[in-house]
């Protein structure tokens, strides 16, 4: 074959390097030697084609002998000179599998293999004889290869069988040794083995020459070992022998190492058991197995097949997993995520050199071919085959794919195939990647029988190109809602389904991301990614997943470009909680709308998104977006409309199940409460307004609990004596926020109870005891329903240390008390508190009487003088025990000029003027505190209007850190306006106190 001489002399001269090396060699014997000379020729011409060769004979002279095929002539099916009856065999025989053994030699590869390791005693023997065979073998075939002796049906064939031959060889070996310390594996009182599962070519014997090989182990049922001197379960058994199975294939010696064991394929990749039996693995298919498991079950073969009744067992297992009787649409969905995935790695990794991943390479011919089975394998058996070749010709003889195509496509990967043999044989390296130096060049064009190497490209680029048409017309591409032409979009399905570098990343989203935010979002992904692999969520999960996050990211980045980072943490953290929930996933995927709105929702509230994350049932509230954004703002109709839903959502709850009354209670409260962060951040409610139905909503949820824990405390011990019809004799009053409809989210609850019972009353049930005591107990039953944390969280966390005596005093107090103690024992801040004390809920006569209590107590008249005193110190003690001293933020509530100073102001200025001014009672909230005290010319409007407006700015910017899940406020220009306002008129109604 004509090449250039340049060239030519750059491998010659190779070959006669090698050459001398092995003349050199002081293994070499004369036998060996005189063998060489005789083969001089094409031993320098298969030199100068592959090192690996030329390496191997030098360390190892005595492979001479059986690489040129005169040792074993005989006994060796395998060698060149038989190709004629391996030739027949295939061609009478091609479906039965035994005598495709005999066909490739398997069976003297393991016949030889057998002999030389009954006589090894040791691991570390094993380890040699396995790879010096291995070694010999794989250099014969290599021979044979380059110098064009054998076909390339024929290398694959017996590449597979050495396999073949070394695992089965290696793990009998192994089993038997274990078995003579730990006893052996019985069912049925016959031996039981592990089964080994090769996967992907090496299961469909047609094995790359440098091939890593993919395994898969299982064994029969459960037991124990018995024969042995320490006794074993299975598992450990076999686990046992896995692991040395691996180590005697894995590990790298002086003499190199046999094959690279991949076990990632198993059920749950490398977090799964190294072996598993047989229920388990079928528990897994039928239960979790993935598309692509299906794929690559397609080729899976028993490699130690003993022809037992375990192995049909095994493949009852995997057959009708990897078959189905009947197409459904989702193998359909996973073929074209499949084809669109490998469109996409070539596209972005540029693989135009891959003979194997390019485009109209090796692996888009198995992909086709796979396709086809997966389609219709399970109503026609002949295209259950492991071998492509086979599958191809099943194609054509079942009229399911034109004979042209399939005869083009079996022409063309055979080509590949042996140009893939070629590459790898040139240096025993798996590689399917072109080769850049001049001599492998040269090697690779002498080989394939070209004159030139642009000439073999040309041809090369013709077959890829023809299969590459076929494997794009192979399945219809789904209807997308995104165009082609969006790069935005295609960025983000590869950031998501493709294991970019950094470098690819950034590039992938220069135009749309800042270099802060891609290093970022590109670390949080990898993060989510790893944490992926550890979750089992199914195969219906993992589709609809890897549809789901480029469509997050999409969404994510067209709406918020600026902080792109920290809401995703924010959405992975959702989307982590609701992973092993399908439903949910589908919601979103289904739902652009909804997940806009998450997306928007988490944007503005790390609070929401940790609320959703908690409590995933949420999500169905972003169903209805449109009415998250538009809530009533009448605080009246938003009660009839809070009171009407829970009674409905309660009517589906037993009466006497505490247990999902709790839980109904909170999810009504989750539920509700989303609804209205989700409007304040629409900012279609004002500040007042969310307070207000945070408000409402709390009274109405309290007014299902004192009804509800009335009602289990009325069935144990009966009802009070003295009331009368529905009474209760039970009131619930609400101090601070509750009380002053300034509820914010996540805000506790300052409760106090009261009671009307006189001292002689007692229950009228079986179980009777003092009303007192009842009350107490009702109100620690009430506390119970609030307080308790569930599956969804806690209801509110209530404070009832604004009762009287605090801590000391009873849970429940008599209205009579209540009273006495305001008036004789209370302190200045107590009557402060009672200014923003409000009743709630219970019998509208202790209600009001609580009313009228509340309107005496404030109304006294008190000195001026000494009330400014006790006003001020107590809010200077409390900044000293509650404000938290920072430079770069600031505590809206307690620093100086925010919310709690004038809190402060308004509740001065009942205590100072209710005893004039009626209507300084009536309101338990600052602003319209102000308002009156206008009306009553105490302040003047535009002082009103200051503070009223500072209020609202400082409560809107709280109600939003709460959102956002922190407690302190960046310090700004306006913040500071707004401080220097209020403390200028704290100092007009306090003086200098403050200090």
């Amino acid at each position: 074959m004509p090449i250039d001489n340049e060239n030519c002399m750059t491998n010659l001269e190779q070959a006669e390097k090698f050459w001398h090396q092995l003349l050199d060699s002081p293994a070499l014997t004369k036998s060996d030697k005189g063998i060489a000379e005789t083969h001089r020729d094409a031993l320098l011409t298969a030199f100068a084609r592959s090192a690996f060769l030329a390496e191997t004979l030098i360390k190892k002279p005595a492979f001479i002998s059986r690489v040129v095929g005169i040792a074993n002539d005989s006994m060796s099916p395998h060698l060149a000179h038989n190709q004629p009856e391996t030739a027949q065999i295939e061609q009478e025989q091609e479906a039965n599998d035994e005598k495709k053994e005999k066909a490739s030699g398997a069976l003297s590869f393991s016949a030889e293999l057998d002999t030389k390791l009954r006589m090894v005693e040791s691991e570390d023997e094993l380890l040699k004889v396995l790879r010096e065979y291995r070694n010999q073998e794989m250099a014969r075939i290599t021979f044979l290869d380059v110098l064009n002796k054998q076909v390339i049906e024929t290398s694959l064939e017996q590449v597979s069988a050495l396999a073949d031959a070394l695992i089965t060889n290696a793990y009998y070996w192994v089993y038997r040794h274990l078995a003579l310390r730990y006893g052996t594996p019985k069912s049925n009182n016959k031996d039981m083995h592990m089964y080994i599962l090769g996967m992907g070519k090496l299961g469909g014997r047609e094995l790359n020459f440098s091939s890593d090989i993919d395994l898969i182990f299982a064994y029969p049922e459960k037991g124990e070992t018995s024969g042995g001197k320490k006794a074993l379960e299975h598992q450990q058994f076999f686990t046992k022998l896995a692991q040395k199975l691996i180590q005697a294939l894995n590990k790298i010696t002086n003499d190199g190492q046999v094959y690279r064991v991949d076990m990632r394929l198993r059920p749950f990749g490398d977090s799964g058991p190294l072996v598993m039996h047989f229920a388990a693995l079928e528990d897994y298919y039928q239960d979790q197995g993935r598309h692509w498991e299906r794929f690559a079950m397609v080729k899976a073969r028993v490699i130690n097949n003993d022809k037992s009744d375990n192995v049909k067992w095994l493949n009852s297992i995997l057959q009708p997993f990897t078959f189905r009787r009947y197409l459904d649409f989702t193998t359909l969905d996973a073929l074209r995520n499949m084809k669109k995935l490998i469109a996409t790695e070539i596209r972005r990794r540029r693989l135009s050199n891959n003979i194997k991943l390019g485009a109209g390479g090796i692996r888009e011919v198995e992909f086709f071919a796979q396709s086809f089975q997966l389609i219709h394998g399970g109503r026609e058996p002949a295209l259950q085959s492991k071998s492509l070749l086979r599958t191809l010709d099943a194609l054509s003889d079942l009229d399911i794919v034109e004979s042209e195509v399939t005869q083009q496509l079996k022409q063309d990967y055979l080509f590949l195939r042996k140009v893939e043999h070629t590459l790898q044989q040139s240096q025993d390296c798996q590689t399917q990647t072109l080769p850049d130096e001049l001599w492998q060049q040269t090697a690779l064009v002498d080989v394939m029988g070209f004159d030139t190497y642009s000439e073999f490209l040309n041809q090369l680029d013709a077959t890829m190109a023809r299969i590459h048409g076929h494997f794009n017309e192979l399945v219809e591409e789904s209807h997308d809602t995104h165009s082609e032409e969006d790069q935005l979009f295609i960025a983000c399905q590869d950031a998501w389904r493709l294991s970019l570098q950094d470098d690819e990343f950034a590039e992938a989203f220069n135009d749309h991301l800042s270099s802060k935010d891609i290093n970022d979002v590109f670390s949080i992904l990898a993060g989510f990614k790893e944490k992926q692999r550890n979750y089992r969520i199914g195969q219906k999960g993992e589709d609809t997943l890897n549809k789901l996050l480029p469509e997050i990211l999409y969404v994510l980045i067209n709406q918020h470009p600026n902080h792109t980072a920290q809401v995703l943490s924010r959405l992975l953290g959702v989307i982590e909680a609701i992973t092993g929930r399908t439903t949910y996933l589908d919601l979103l995927l289904e739902n652009p709308d909804v997940l806009k709105q998450l997306v928007k929702l988490c944007e503005r509230s790390d609070w929401i998104a940790q609320e959703i994350k908690r409590f995933p049932l949420l999500l169905d509230e972003l169903l209805t977006p449109l009415y998250l954004g538009q809530q009533n703002t009448d605080i009246h109709t938003s009660k009839l409309e809070y009171q009407t839903e829970l009674r409905e959502t309660m009517l589906r709850i037993e009466q006497d199940d505490v247990e999902m009354l709790m839980d109904g209670l909170r999810q009504f409260k989750l539920c509700q409460q989303l609804r209205i962060a989700a409007s304040d951040i629409s900012e279609s409610l004002p500040i007042n307004n969310v307070s207000d139905k945070l408000t409402v909503l709390a009274e109405v949820i309290l007014e299902h609990a004192l009804h509800a824990a009335w009602m289990q405390m009325r069935e144990r011990f009966g009802v009070p004596s003295h009331l009368e019809g529905d009474d209760k004799g039970f009131a619930i009053i609400g101090y601070g926020k509750l009380g002053g409809y300034e509820l914010g989210y996540g805000s506790d609850l300052d409760l106090v109870f009261l009671h009307n019972a006189p001292r002689s009353s007692s229950t009228d049930g079986k179980k009777s005891i003092e009303a007192q005591q009842f009350y107490i107990k009702l109100a620690q039953r009430i506390m119970h329903l609030l307080n308790t944390k569930t599956l969804f969280g806690q209801l509110y966390e209530t404070d009832l240390r604004l009762r009287p005596s605090g801590n000391a005093g009873l849970l429940c107090c008599h209205i009579n008390g209540f009273e006495k103690y305001q008036l004789e024992e209370a302190w200045t801040w107590e009557h402060q508190a009672l200014v923003r004390a409000r009743a709630i809920c219970g019998d509208v006569s202790l209600l009001d009487d609580f009313t009228q209590v509340r309107h005496s107590i404030l109304s006294l008249s008190r000195e001026l003088d000494t009330l400014s005193q006790d006003v001020c110190k107590m809010r200077i003690k409390m900044r000293e025990h509650l404000l938290t001293k920072n430079n770069e933020k600031v505590d809206l509530k307690q620093c100086e000029g925010g919310i709690t100073d004038i809190e402060f102001m308004a509740q001065y200025l009942v205590l100072a003027h209710a005893n004039a001014v009626q209507g300084m009672t009536e309101y338990p909230d600052n602003l319209r505190i102000f308002d009156v005290a206008t009306k009553a010319n105490i302040i003047d409007t535009t002082t009103a209007q200051k503070l009223q407006k500072a209020y609202l700015r400082l409560r809107e910017q709280y109600h939003h850190l709460t959102l956002a899940d922190t407690k302190y406020a960046d310090q700004s220009e306006e913040l500071d306006i707004i401080r220097e306002q209020v403390t200028r008129h704290w100092d007009m109604l306090f003086g200098k106190c403050r200090q």
